[in-house]
């Protein structure tokens, strides 16, 4: 397992393997593969012993054409403005993949949150919302929660920024909690998206997907989800990993078991549902049917591919796949449901929460999941149509054409100011 591709250079290669396929004009495609802006900062925060740190902090806003700028802030030792830059344009192709009317952006900072007090958070967070205050705003640009952040800092996000500009606006930030005006089906949403998402590859491809076996590699909200729901499809989770443990029965994990044991002790290693304890290396070349990638970018490179056995990869993570491993895959007829695709639940149901917020007006849970799941079905179709009328390559290049289109028509009916 390599990380050492750079994920910008990924994104780029994405999107021109697309735009080939469309007969795209260079300068069009140069102005569609680079940030429109990208913001680089030096927070200073106070620690609770009374000392100063300065950490490095960024947020990229990629393409605004569809409309306002949406994407997560992470909070990781391996943010970098590379990485920022490729996780916003990933954005734009996205919400542009499912018909969601935005642009995209992304956000980090540069920590290892675990290093950090819950009173020292709040303040790296609150000073992080000030110093994006200029730039964000529920017509403008959205952040969201993302890796190691969640409804907390984003109700710390939205008080800063509610209280600097002297107004309520719920809308600046989703992935709230309830009370601060998020959305029911949240939570569950990329999870939920990645499972849909087998579920129509099944059918498509009219496999069975009772028993089907599964490996999930990260088995965070997304990872635990998907592998949730999918149990209760009737499919066989028997692998997952965390960021410093995996466990693996051939009879199969109790997945409500295995995250109620990671939750109570921080990992997976030691749960006794399982019959052996494996590495994440090992889970992606498992002779399994499904498998999905939930953890970082880069998991698999061109040499892990050479060896994955699974037939149909829903990536759950964004980016987990580098350009090498595509072609690797493709030459060995292994489906990729890609990143903009089958994670893109969390970004559909927080669109449906800032509608809820601006219209003031909140939906049941069984509202959000059916429209979800109209969102994903749709956008699968569409895919598979391209797949099948442009004969491409791969699944990935079908979905970033229907999203290229998206973008550059609606580029196009903009124009460019002087």
């Amino acid at each position: 397992m390599s990380n050492e591709a750079n994920p910008f250079e990924s994104l780029q290669q994405q999107i021109h393997q697309a735009a080939t396929e469309l007969d795209v004009d260079d300068d069009v495609i140069n102005r569609l593969s680079n940030p429109e802006r990208v913001l680089e900062l030096n927070l200073s925060v106070e620690l609770d012993d009374g000392t100063i740190d300065v950490v490095e902090a960024y947020r990229a806003q990629f393409n605004g054409d569809r409309g306002p700028y949406k994407g997560g802030i992470r909070y990781h030792p391996g943010v970098t403005r590379a990485e920022v830059k490729a996780l916003s344009g990933w954005m734009v192709y996205k919400c542009a993949a499912v018909n969601v009317p935005y642009g995209g952006g992304k956000g980090g900072i540069k920590i290892d949150p675990a290093e950090y007090s819950e009173s020292e958070l709040e303040r790296l967070t609150r000073a992080y919302a000030k110093e994006l205050r200029p730039l964000v705003g529920e017509s403008r640009d959205i952040p969201a929660p993302d890796v190691n952040t969640g409804q907390r800092e984003m109700n710390w996000f939205k008080d800063t920024y509610e209280t600097l500009e002297g107004r309520t606006e719920p809308g600046v930030v989703t992935g709230k909690a309830i009370e601060s005006g998020g959305s029911r089906g949240r939570v569950e949403a990329t999870g939920r998206s990645v499972m849909l998402v087998v579920r129509e590859a099944f059918e498509e491809f009219d496999w069975d997907i009772e028993d089907a076996t599964v490996a999930v590699q990260g088995f965070g909200n997304a990872g635990s989800i998907a592998a949730r729901l999918l149990d209760e499809l009737g499919a066989n989770v028997v692998a997952a990993t965390d960021s410093r443990s995996g466990v693996y029965s051939e009879d199969g994990l109790d997945v409500a078991a295995a995250k109620a044991h990671k939750s109570k002790t921080g990992a997976l290693s030691g749960f006794d549902g399982a019959t052996e304890e494996i590495s994440s290396e090992e889970l992606l070349t498992m002779d399994v049917d499904v498998l999905i990638p939930a953890a970082l970018e880069n998991a698999i490179d061109g040499d892990v591919a050479e060896e994955v056995s699974a037939d149909l990869i829903a990536e759950a993570a964004n980016g987990p796949l580098t350009p090498e491993a595509d072609k690797v895959l493709a030459e060995r007829d292994i489906y990729v449901i890609p990143d903009i695709l089958a994670n893109a639940g969390g970004v559909i149901v927080s669109y449906f929460e800032w509608v809820q917020n601006r219209q003031r007006f909140s939906w049941t849970e069984q509202r959000v999941n059916d429209e979800l799941e109209r969102y994903i079905t749709e956008a699968f179709d569409a895919m598979i149509e391209a797949y099948e009328q442009q004969e491409v390559a791969t699944l990935r290049i079908a979905m970033y054409t229907v999203a290229l289109k998206r973008v550059m028509r609606a580029a196009e009916e903009g124009g460019i100011w002087p």
